[in-house]
């Protein structure tokens, strides 16, 4: 970190007085947000890839030259292992959207607009952000080609096919993979693709306007793909109709600057989105079955879902490759069966502070189950996150990310959920859990809100959720 600060004394010629690490990154940079003596702030990344840096810096200067709304870069070191950028704020797209998202996919009139506003901008990067680009700058290869593609279809299925324990035979699928591999270089790719095309890498400035980050594994290749991923991304839940709206925005602003045959467009948009759903399965398998990271672990029953829509509506065009898919997304732990439900069980999840006691139980039970979460790392300790609670996006990353509170709570399952299986079988009417911590606004909140909303979806019983130092409550009904 001190090469950072070094950095940006030399490019300012002021010394950091603030240097706070931010939590959100998604792969192995750090990010820190550095501030001088006047409060300007600016972004310090450290990356251990000197390549992948390098491709970030050569495309931001590139796509700014064209007017093209990306973070301006101030400097990099002379190792090329971290670098200065604009701070774009802590707001992304994705955070914009946490009504629309906790809602089930209810994304309000506004949060359409930003969606609309995002991927109307994607034409320009493709096509004359992708004009005069120097693509062996691009990391780590220049365009998409089969080595690339069969790389993430392996990893498809090494990383998440096999943790499965799905039976199926190799060769007979690499066969189909091989087909599916060689159809999708085969689509032209004169354009930039962004690749990672999203809502996390869409932020929104103080004006209100997107700005585009993390670009820096973009190559040559098929734009299609990025529609791909940005209106088929798995924890957003667009419906159809919204999906459709979106695609015609997108066709509207791509006409104006490369006119394409549409029906031509939505054939290989329909190869790309299979293509994409194998190759963020794989992704999710590694990063949550291997790192145990929940946020991935959460995130692929709707990527099946997805792609059980897929298989169902468009099909797949290679045999044994679709009949491993269907058996894959028809298995139980896809498509487990609702529980037998003999009694009007209510559990009731609190979260609280020690500091003004354990909440009262008012069924005259006793109090179910206290869990003290001060173990864990607090987010309230530094000041990003002071005035935010466990229901903030920023907030629910530094805790998953950092990890403790993830292992913390996953005994906790296993206990809640025996002991409500139990409850049900024999007729009982309540159940009470209360988590605790030092102040009953992050970690607590976050514990109580995750056990909430498991209970809820893995049961169907009625769960009133209580954050009580916040004051909010919500209710889920019993649904079986």
């Amino acid at each position: 970190m001190q090469k950072l600060k070094d950095l940006f004394n030399q490019y300012t010629g002021q010394i950091s007085v603030n240097c706070v690490l931010l939590k959100g990154a998604g792969s192995n940079r750090s990010y820190y947000r550095l501030t001088d003596t006047s409060g300007h702030s600016m972004i310090g990344v450290i990356g251990t890839s000197v390549e992948e840096n390098h491709a970030f810096c050569y495309l931001s200067r590139h796509f700014y030259s064209r007017q093209l709304p990306v973070p301006m870069v101030y400097a990099e070191s002379s190792d090329g292992i971290c670098y200065l950028q604009e701070d774009l704020g802590d707001i992304s797209l994705f955070d914009s959207l946490h009504a629309g998202r906790v809602s089930g996919g209810n994304y309000s009139e506004e949060e359409e607009e930003l969606l609309s506003r995002a991927i109307a901008l994607l034409p320009s990067f493709q096509i004359k952000g992708g004009e005069g680009i120097d693509y062996s700058h691009c990391y780590p290869q220049p365009a998409m080609d089969t080595t690339n593609v069969m790389f993430d279809l392996n990893y498809f299925k090494y990383c998440f096919l096999k943790a499965t324990c799905l039976d199926f035979h190799e060769l007979h699928l690499e066969d189909d993979f091989k087909a599916l591999a060689s159809d999708i270089v085969s689509i032209p790719d004169t354009a930039f693709m962004y690749r990672d095309f999203q809502a996390r890498n869409v932020m929104i400035d103080v004006s209100g306007n997107p700005r585009y980050i993390d670009f820096q594994g973009g190559r040559r290749g098929p734009i299609q793909y990025d529609v791909a991923s940005f209106l088929w991304q798995a924890s957003a839940m667009y419906d159809d109709e919204l999906k459709e709206r979106l695609l015609n925005v997108y066709l509207r602003h791509l006409q104006v600057v490369y006119p394409v045959d549409e029906n031509v467009f939505r054939q290989r948009l329909r190869l790309c989105v299979l293509f994409r759903l194998i190759q963020v399965l794989g992704a999710y398998g590694f990063r949550g079955y291997f790192e145990r990271k929940k946020h991935f672990i959460d995130s692929i029953p709707p990527a099946i879902k997805s792609l059980r829509q897929v298989l169902e509506r468009e099909g797949c065009p290679y045999p044994y490759l679709r009949d491993v898919l269907e058996r894959l997304v028809s298995m139980p732990q896809w498509n487990p069966r609702p529980p037998l439900v003999k009694g009007p069980l209510v559990v009731r999840v609190f979260s609280f502070s020690y500091r003004n006691g354990i909440p009262e139980d008012e069924s005259g039970n006793g109090g179910g189950y206290v869990f003290d979460c001060r173990s864990s790392h607090n987010p309230g300790r530094y000041e990003p996150y002071k005035k935010l609670t466990g229901l903030d996006e920023p907030v629910i990353r530094f805790l998953e990310e950092d990890g403790e509170i993830l292992a913390f709570l996953q005994p906790v399952y296993q206990l809640a959920d025996t002991h409500v299986r139990r409850y049900i079988e024999r007729g009982f009417t309540d159940l009470m859990f209360s988590f605790g911590c030092t102040g009953g606004q992050h970690r607590s909140v976050y514990c109580a809100q995750q056990l909430a909303q498991h209970l809820h979806e893995t049961f169907g019983i009625e769960v009133r959720l209580c954050h009580r130092e916040q004051g909010k409550q919500q209710r889920w009904e019993a649904t079986r």
